[in-house]
């Protein structure tokens, strides 16, 4: 199954757009998640807002670039045709693959070109609700995790144009819901990490085909009892290191968001290759219920680190690490909150220049955030309901 167009051969078109550079890119969009079921399950469905729980949001809409006669972009309505509450859409490296997946146990995926889409694909395997998707850098192929309820991780991939196959399933990977998985950036391998309301976060690392190893290892990291609903990985870098201060690449680090309201980093020693827990201070900025999502930022000054979290308690916070250039803030991690908003804030995601925060909150709106030069955030734009727009076409 994995002998022909395996983890590390691309298909040759999507190849060659690998080789083009990042040039190629483009910037990732953020579905509405209009009262988005709790990741962080534990079976404890009840907790969640009686509003969250009977809102079925069976549409997206994507900020396609779709030019019209003013040379604006106009947003993509997808029927996703699911039969139940969509959890997650994700667009793919280059913006022209959309997946969707859902509480009908489905992940739907779509071919997305200027102002259209086209179906392209229904997987399924999953016995319960899919919380979250990620994409794999197209170095690898087209790769597709899915995390679920079931407490497993899928992993498909697009073979041909509309064909799919599991390549790896990972059954029984934990003891209770999978709320949310992510691909490591490229430059790391073939690696995702994945948080569960065990209160564990599984790091999945492939071998490698140009070792002769197809293998997978699993890790878990012990993070918070109360369980995890959320990780995210740093984005590849470099660091001065040693008396003379060469460069050496940066190891790779994880941020997790848990029901214990707080939020965790973890590095992967580089001497050791054991995952080490840093601690986090959050003084008076801090979230006051459960976070549900945590997002790094890609970088944009060297030696700066920026985290952003939401959660129940309706706060977005910024965490900020290092940039001044001494050695006691380039260890420390300052809090301060963006905002707060009227209802508990689901999701948080980057824009690929790592200057504009999305903000999808459970009020149904979406915002975009930016900070100005004073270090004050402002917001810049409003994305509209998908539903509304829907209706007015």
């Amino acid at each position: 199954m994995y002998a022909q167009g395996g983890y590390g051969q691309a298909p040759p078109q999507q190849q060659q757009q690998y080789n083009a550079g990042y040039q190629q890119q483009q910037q990732q969009q953020y579905a509405p998640q209009q009262q988005q079921q709790q990741y962080g399950v534990q079976q404890q469905m009840t907790e969640q807002p009686q509003q969250a729980q009977q809102t079925q949001q069976q549409e997206v809409v994507t900020q396609a670039a779709a030019p019209t006669d003013q040379g604006k972009a106009q947003p993509i309505y997808v029927d996703t045709q699911h039969d139940d509450m969509v959890h997650d859409a994700q667009l793919d490296y280059y913006g022209t693959k959309l997946a969707t997946s859902s509480s009908d146990r489905t992940v739907k995926i779509y071919d997305v070109s200027g102002n259209s889409y086209a179906p392209n694909a229904t997987l399924t395997g999953h016995s319960g609700p899919i919380y979250q998707l990620s994409w794999s850098h197209p170095k690898y192929g087209t790769l597709l995790a899915s995390a679920s309820f079931d407490g497993s991780i899928l992993i498909h991939r697009e073979s041909r144009q509309g064909e799919w196959i599991l390549v790896k399933a990972f059954v029984g990977l934990h003891e209770s819901s999978v709320n949310s998985v992510q691909f490591a950036p490229h430059e790391y391998g073939l690696v995702c990490a994945a948080g569960s309301s065990d209160g564990r976060v599984s790091v999945l690392t492939h071998g490698g085909e140009s070792n002769g190893d197809d293998e997978w290892t699993v890790e878990y990291l012990n993070d918070t009892p109360l369980g995890v609903n959320a990780v995210s990985w740093a984005p590849y870098g470099v660091g001065k290191e040693g008396e003379d201060e060469q460069c050496e690449p940066l190891p790779p680090r994880l941020v997790t968001g848990g029901s214990d309201n707080g939020i965790r980093m973890w590095t992967k020693n580089a001497s050791t290759g054991i995952w080490e827990q840093s601690v986090v201070e959050s003084g008076d900025a801090h979230h006051k219920d459960w976070v549900r999502d945590v997002a790094w930022a890609p970088s944009i000054i060297p030696g700066m680190n920026v985290i952003a979290s939401c959660s129940e308690d309706k706060t977005v916070i910024i965490w900020k690490q290092g940039g001044d250039g001494t050695a006691d803030d380039d260890k420390k991690w300052s809090p301060k909150v963006l905002n707060t908003f009227e209802d508990p804030v689901w999701r948080v995601s980057w824009s690929i220049t790592g200057n504009i925060l999305a903000v999808s909150s459970g009020d149904a709106n979406v915002t975009l955030w930016k900070e100005e030069l004073d270090g004050v955030w402002s917001l810049v734009n409003q994305v509209e309901d998908s539903a509304e727009g829907a209706q007015g076409e």
